[in-house]
């Protein structure tokens, strides 16, 4: 029997899926319907102080979408909450008494001073919130006047709030990371030296989504003008998967709690977080493309998947991939694949040998006997992957592992043992590599 319950900083939760600070969360008609629809939490979208902030009463979003009209990434100019500071407490107290068994986070951003969150600590504790996340993360407007990614791109003054705040609330504190900063490592280090009991990430990506060619301003526009926003959705999971296995096998924040945020549309993505060492996974693009209900898929494939590995509970495989994260100096060199073409599945597009002969290692024949064919030839063949990326049929193209014989590109065996970058004949430091692990 699968159990998808998880306990994230002492947060219970049925399941690992909370939407995040947004506009889904901004009021408690929205929240109690995720509630009804599934979600195991939210992160209440982020509170400021009064008098609230005014948002646009224009457009906010832009998009990219797909040949299909699917939507794979979504731009926002909207700031954090524009609704008086007492309704919002109100209602998450409200909320939170009425369904304990879901987890409540509260998103706050106020000043970078000390009595700024010292004032607004006691009023979010007394609703009886789970947790208080910081957002240091969101680029557009608020950072603009010092807040959101303004401090999360300053590493000492995350340190310094996360301090505050751990000094004047007993809730758990999780810092909301940007990731408009080189190396995601050093502010989440700051949180954890500054006492933070999790991190999450990635807030939205620094992002201006097109030009309107007629009016010749940025999109969306407000009144001829636009701006930079905060990129989300399916396209930022690569970015935001890498940050977080940046995060966790860095032996300064390993073992820090992770709560994962970024293109999180499927079970699979949440499962691929998990894997990758998070306790919580976070969505929001997904709930606001597709519904509420789109949780249900969520929770009923993980089930589903967690059942055919025989895995129990979250923790069964959470962090699992973590050890598989590794530098480019230390890949198998002697790791050598070939591309193979079923010929029975081959549609004769000819994308492959396209890509191929004009961008890779000319590996792929568009005739043989004055047929049009495509077959690999192993002779040139760097087993590069791109023919199966661009290939439209779904395994027609696959990459085969050589375990013997010799590579005919190379004249070498193909069952050589491992050999990294750092012991390398061609690595003039190798003498310095081998030196420092004797």
């Amino acid at each position: 029997m699968v159990d998808l319950s998880t306990n994230f900083l002492g947060i219970r939760s049925p399941n690992p899926f909370w939407l995040a600070s947004a506009p889904p969360t901004d009021r408690m008609t929205n929240v109690v319907r995720a509630f009804k629809a599934g979600w195991g939490g939210v992160v209440w979208k982020t509170l400021g102080e009064d008098p609230p902030v005014v948002n646009v009463s224009g457009p906010r979003y832009g998009a990219i979408h797909g040949p299909d009209r699917r939507l794979i990434g979504l731009n926002n100019i909207e700031l954090i909450t524009d609704r008086p500071l007492d309704l919002n407490l109100q209602e998450i107290k409200q909320v939170k008494r009425d369904w304990p068994d879901r987890a409540m986070v509260v998103s706050i951003m106020v000043p970078c001073d000390e009595a700024s969150w010292k004032a607004i600590l006691p009023r979010v504790e007394e609703t009886g919130a789970d947790g208080i996340e910081l957002n240091f993360g969101c680029p557009h407007g608020m950072s603009e006047r010092g807040m959101g990614s303004a401090v999360g791109q300053v590493p000492e003054y995350i340190e310094m709030v996360a301090r505050w705040c751990k000094a004047y609330t007993r809730m758990p504190v999780i810092v909301k990371l940007t990731p408009n900063i080189a190396d995601i490592r050093h502010p989440a280090r700051a949180a954890k030296r500054g006492g933070a009991d999790a991190v999450s990430l990635i807030n939205t990506i620094n992002s201006m989504m097109g030009v309107d060619l007629d009016r010749m301003c940025p999109s969306p526009q407000v009144d001829g003008k636009g701006t930079h926003g905060g990129y989300c959705g399916p396209a930022v999971k690569p970015i935001a998967l890498s940050m977080v296995s940046e995060i966790a096998r860095d032996p300064e924040t390993y073992g820090l709690p992770i709560s994962a945020i970024g293109g999180i549309t499927t079970w699979r993505d949440a499962a691929e977080f998990i894997a990758m060492g998070a306790g919580s996974v976070q969505v929001c693009t997904a709930a606001m493309t597709y519904g509420f209900k789109v949780v249900e898929e969520m929770i009923t494939g993980l089930k589903t998947w967690m059942a055919s590995k025989g895995y129990e509970r979250i923790d069964d495989f959470r962090g699992m991939a973590i050890g598989n994260v590794t530098d480019w100096q230390y890949l198998n060199l002697n790791y050598v694949v070939k591309a193979s073409i079923d010929q029975d599945l081959c549609i004769k597009c000819g994308r492959c040998h396209i890509a191929c002969e004009d961008t890779s290692h000319q590996a792929i024949t568009a005739m043989v006997d004055g047929a049009r064919k495509f077959v690999v030839k192993d002779e040139e063949c760097v087993g590069c992957n791109l023919c199966v990326e661009v290939c439209p049929v779904e395994s027609c193209i696959t990459l085969v592992h050589q375990t013997e014989g010799v590579d005919p590109r190379t004249g070498l065996l193909n069952n050589r043992p491992y050999a990294n970058w750092t012991t390398h004949p061609n690595n003039p430091a190798s003498a310095a590599f081998k030196q420092a692990a004797e």
